[in-house]
């Protein structure tokens, strides 16, 4: 079989096994998957929805769908077949043999988006260590002495690469030193994120399915110019800005790895690190793509993961819309950012109005116009001040440190001359500081 890259016509398979249940239909399923081999730059010239009633060991297939995927691949000059599933090395050996082109299956697909996206050195760790995993099962049909390379895993090919025989011992010192090297970058993560929960700026995080419009958004509010395309999985590190916000001078907002239905569970774990920036924010605002048919099945899915993280309660993992929107229960307040509304038919807009109207949890906006990003802004204020009680401090007019702290970070509804003559100078507030504030300014 000759190598396959970037650009290689591509057959894309989902299969729809009959004793399985899945929260996406298989049109869903199906333009999901176009849509992460799409974000690699394949090629894809056919696509179909293949039903199995009984999985075969061998095949996934039963023998006469096989004979037409093939006959499907020499008609349409295919290259590269993409099954939307997982498939055991047996399965994928049997099909390539059968086919004689290369099969990849929809934990590979999302491997080799991985490899390419990941820009920093955890990210290139991560996916490195979730790689290893993969393979270890398998054999290893394209591979350079375990060296890492621009540009993805070899699944789909690429310039220098030989076919070699994984030598599983070296496989397995690897992982062990990709492990100790990712556990000291977690002790730095988490000295980082301990520094800025002492920090006096609250921190905002934006989670949301693939492809919800969250580095838009992120872009949209901070002037930045994270990527953001309409592909899966555009953002994979997560990436932190600093914005003002109504009454509020500085917060920090961060743009996380976009969730996906059936993510590989070698990815689950590898990606663990990434989410944890989730538990330490303030506020989370859950993107949401309104204008996809899915939205509801996505919600879900993205929910499933913040419950894995323990910011959720298991029993708050609703669907409706709507329904507990903001989860008051958890510690971490939920805001729904319900984006791409000038997408939304008008009568789907018109009925999910009435629901967003009812609840202060719910902001419908398009971070592409940026109409309602202003709604948003007002609402995040609101949140981050809403726990704040007044206090009134005495402080000597040289403190000019705690003085100047309380006007920058609390809202400041007096600031008087209290001095007694003959005595220092002294100086009276009467300030507004939500519980994290009061707190930082006791350590000042």
């Amino acid at each position: 079989m000759g190598e396959v890259s970037r650009g290689a016509r591509a057959l894309v398979i989902c299969p729809d096994i009959k004793s399985l249940s899945y929260d996406l239909d298989a049109d869903g399923r199906l333009a999901e998957a176009v849509g992460l081999a799409l974000a690699i730059g394949i090629v894809v010239t056919q696509q179909t929805i293949v039903p199995v009633r009984t999985v075969r060991p061998n095949t996934l297939f039963g023998s006469g769908q096989v004979q037409n995927i093939k006959i499907a691949c020499e008609q349409g000059e295919i290259e590269l077949v993409i099954v939307d599933g997982a498939l055991s090395p047996i399965q994928q050996r049997n099909l390539e043999e059968t086919l004689k082109r290369k099969v990849i299956d929809r934990t590979g697909l999302i491997l080799e988006i991985f490899g390419e996206r990941a820009a920093t050195a955890e990210g290139r760790l991560q996916v490195e260590l979730a790689h290893l995993d993969y393979q270890q099962s398998r054999l290893v049909r394209s591979w350079t002495h375990l060296e890492r390379q621009r540009g993805g895993f070899g699944f789909l090919g690429g310039p220098g690469e030989t076919q070699i025989e994984a030598d599983r011992r070296m496989i397995r010192q690897r992982m062990g030193r990709l492990r100790r090297e990712l556990e000291q970058v977690r002790k730095t993560r988490s000295l980082h994120r301990a520094r800025r929960g002492r920090a006096p700026w609250p921190i905002i995080a934006l989670v949301g399915y693939t492809n919800a419009g969250k580095s838009t958004l992120f872009n949209r509010m901070t002037g930045a110019e994270v990527m953001a395309e309409d592909l899966l999985f555009a953002t994979l590190d997560p990436t932190m800005r600093a914005l003002s916000l109504p009454g509020i001078e500085k917060a920090i907002i961060s743009d996380t790895v976009g969730f996906i239905s059936d993510l590989p569970t070698e990815l689950v774990a590898a990606f663990r690190a990434t989410l944890e920036e989730v538990t330490s924010a303030d506020i989370i605002c859950h993107v949401r793509d309104m204008s996809n048919e899915a939205a509801a099945a996505q919600k879900h899915q993205v929910m499933q993961i913040l419950q894995d993280l323990g910011v959720t309660d298991p029993e708050e993992n609703q669907v409706e819309e709507g329904a507990n929107a903001g989860q008051p229960g958890t510690e971490i307040p939920i805001l729904e950012v319900w984006n791409k509304w000038d997408a939304v038919p008008a009568q789907k807009r018109e009925e999910l109005s009435v629901v967003a109207g009812n609840d202060p949890m719910i902001v419908p906006l398009s971070a592409i116009t940026g109409d309602g990003v202003a709604a948003l802004e007002e609402r995040l204020s609101a949140l981050l001040t809403g726990k704040a009680t007044t206090h009134e401090f005495a402080l000597p007019a040289s403190d000019g440190r705690k003085i100047a702290w309380l006007h920058a970070h609390g809202e400041v509804l007096s600031d008087v001359d209290a001095g007694i003559e003959g005595q220092e100078p002294q100086r009276r507030l009467t300030v507004r500081l939500n519980p994290k504030e009061l707190g930082q300014f006791e350590t000042l």
